[in-house]
């Protein structure tokens, strides 16, 4: 059986590039059909909150900002297995309260198979709800890269476009 799939896209949209995760989902769920097994979810800066929903998934792919020292716009995956190691890199409180919540998963007997897929910011510190442009101009292939997640994680997607 296919383990249920939960894409859930996490930030800050008032806070310029913070807010990707929030702007990838919002163009899937606007763009694309799922699977019964795919579940889209804006999980904005609820962190902790969100144990519900990812104690739920069987399978976790999360979108947000990645700082991974690179440059602006690079595209990162990070597998469930690298994850803890990035624990002393958090990057926002939400992420905090992310990594609480998959910890928290282990009392729960459950931490779902995690990925977490997310973009080098240009900028997080501007009080403004636009992407920055580089962030924008990315955007289409960070989704890209969410799609192919999903069918590597067993769900299915067809375009509302055609």
């Amino acid at each position: 059986m296919t383990d249920n799939i939960t894409v859930l896209g996490v930030g800050n949209i008032l806070y310029q590039d913070d807010g990707v995760g929030i702007r990838v989902v919002e163009a899937l769920s606007t763009g694309y059909d799922f699977s019964d097994n795919v579940t889209i979810v804006d999980g904005g800066v609820l962190g902790i909150n969100l144990l519900g929903v990812i104690s739920m998934a069987g399978r976790l792919i999360v979108v947000d900002t990645v700082i991974n020292h690179g440059r602006p716009g690079d595209l990162h995956r990070l597998a469930h297995h690298e994850i803890p190691h990035r624990i002393l890199a958090k990057n926002s409180l939400h992420q905090v309260d992310l990594i609480e919540a998959l910890t928290l998963c282990q009392a729960l007997d459950h931490v779902p198979n995690t990925t977490i897929i997310g973009i080098e910011p240009l900028n997080l510190n501007t009080l403004n709800e636009n992407l920055t442009p580089l962030i924008q101009s990315r955007l289409p292939d960070l989704i890209q890269k969410v799609l192919e997640e999903i069918i590597q994680s067993g769900g299915n997607y067809i375009s509302k476009t055609g």
